[in-house]
């Protein structure tokens, strides 16, 4: 089906293909009269918010219309209204057959839903465990006719929980109660219960709870837990120590590709792969992202996790035991940090140079060198004069590292001639006098993270082939 129409007269803001479903359940579909006009359904449905946009879907040839139209708002809960009012409605005095309004199919879901579909008026809220039906009755009312409220509790021990969920007569109330609740109760559209993935549901926001409360003391990630009726969430959970390792879990009520986990988690520098785990039994996605430094996974967690993609589903993310001692980690990630900090001051402020070499006034050197890599130990350089037997280029990000720390590391392979930058730019070269030398130092380096800078390493080319080249022209 083309969805080629035409586009907003009015012009303004027209949201692309990968804004169509942004905010989920904003978009409508229409079954209407070939000769319903553009401007009699901005008329119409004007009045229940702001448009964004109108397409009227025609023939590819004839350019006719076919019948179809999709109007965009701006928020759930006026696509969600004008579907509740316009359902069935004539749009004037020459059009006598009812008009069909649905929520427009997104990608994820598998098809355009009604009024009547129970995916659009039962919310997952996150809640107090001292919550009761009734207190969460009286929270979310405000919003419209709530049918019922339920909360799920242990069933050994009868205890909350801290999730529940809020069913409205019409998807437009559960649509407010989504977009007006306060953040912190992370209210979203319910799974309906014909599916089989509420207990995943369940243990998505258990592992979110237990994370969020447990593990992230410095990011408040409920603001209302310091009133008093939310003072009941940190009194009997067990803060026990997460796992801290380059590799996290990714876990998404929203099926993802490996593309897409991929542009998500490579925000963060030092991304070393990704990889999507397929779950036969359910519709949920799981990934596994690694990253070559735990500064790096450190960061992408306690960033990422929460983030809405798309917009409306948040991801968890969370660390994978992979052995590694924490504390050993946690120091290595620090001292990398600080060397980041001075390595980028010193190659912002070259004057600076002398005293961190120096130590300052106290006449202590500071360590040049921070890495998980396991490097050799120093060797000497090879005469200035001796012939260059491999060049290496080597690619820095995001700046370049101090000389004297380039040839503290480039030394160690053995037979290095000179190292040096490329004044202006984020590269430089190694020469070598020896291709064996060469070559370690690319299996060693190339891809790793020494004093918070990434580092390529790889074979430059000749000389000759370098001058052979065709000049770029701009």
């Amino acid at each position: 089906m083309d969805e080629a129409g035409s586009s907003a007269s009015g012009g303004g803001f027209r949201p692309g293909v990968d804004s169509l479903d942004e905010p989920p359940n904003s978009r409508i579909f229409l079954v209407i009269s070939k000769y319903t006009p553009e401007s009699v359904l901005r008329e119409r449905f004007s009045p229940f918010g702001e448009i964004q946009d109108i397409w009227v879907v025609r023939d590819k040839h004839t350019k006719e219309s076919k019948g179809i139209a999709f109007v965009k708002f701006a928020r759930s809960s006026q696509a969600c209204r004008a579907m509740e009012e316009m359902h069935g409605q004539c749009l004037g005095p020459n059009d006598t057959k009812p008009i069909k309004v649905f929520i427009a199919q997104s990608r994820s879901s598998g098809s355009h839903r009604d009024v009547e579909d129970e995916e659009l008026t039962r919310i997952f809220v996150m809640i107090p465990k001292s919550y009761t039906e009734e207190d969460l009755r009286e929270k979310f009312k405000v919003y419209g006719d709530i049918e019922y409220c339920s909360i799920i509790k242990n069933k050994v021990t009868g205890e909350s929980k801290g999730l529940g969920y809020v069913r409205y007569l019409k998807p437009s109330q559960a649509a407010q109660a989504i977009e007006n609740c306060d953040r912190s109760f992370r209210a979203i559209l319910a799974e309906p219960k014909n599916k089989a993935s509420e207990s995943s549901e369940q243990d998505y926001y258990s592992n979110m709870r237990q994370e969020a409360l447990g593990h992230e003391p410095r990011v408040n990630m409920f603001p209302f837990e310091q009133q008093s009726e939310f003072s009941s969430f940190d009194k009997n959970d067990n803060r026990g120590q997460e796992a801290i390792s380059k590799r996290l879990s990714v876990v998404s009520r929203v099926p993802f590709t490996e593309e897409q986990l991929f542009s998500i988690f490579d925000i963060v520098p030092g991304l070393e792969y990704c990889e999507v785990q397929r779950d036969p039994y359910s519709n949920y996605g799981h990934g596994v992202v690694q990253y070559f430094n735990v500064a790096s996974a450190i960061y992408a967690k306690y960033k990422l996790h929460g983030f809405q993609y798309p917009p409306g589903n948040r991801i968890g993310v969370s660390f994978i035991d992979d052995g590694s001692n924490a504390t050993d980690l946690l120091r290595k990630m620090a001292t990398q940090m600080v060397a980041a900090q001075l390595a980028s001051m010193v190659w912002n402020n070259p004057s600076q140079q002398q005293f961190l070499q120096f130590g300052g006034s106290s006449g202590s050197q500071l360590p040049q060198i921070q890495t998980d890599v396991i490097l050799p130990s120093c060797k000497k350089k090879a005469p200035p004069e001796t012939p260059v037997k491999e060049r290496l280029f080597i690619v820095f990000n995001p700046h370049p590292l101090p000389l004297d720390v380039l040839e503290d590391i480039f030394c160690r392979f053995g037979n290095l001639i000179e190292v040096y930058l490329v004044s202006g730019k984020n590269v430089g070269y190694a020469k070598y006098a020896d291709r064996i030398s060469a070559n370690d130092a690319i299996a060693t380096l190339h891809g790793k993270i020494l004093n918070g800078v990434r580092l390529k390493v790889m074979l430059a080319d000749s000389p000759r082939e370098e001058s052979n080249k065709r000049q770029r022209t701009y």
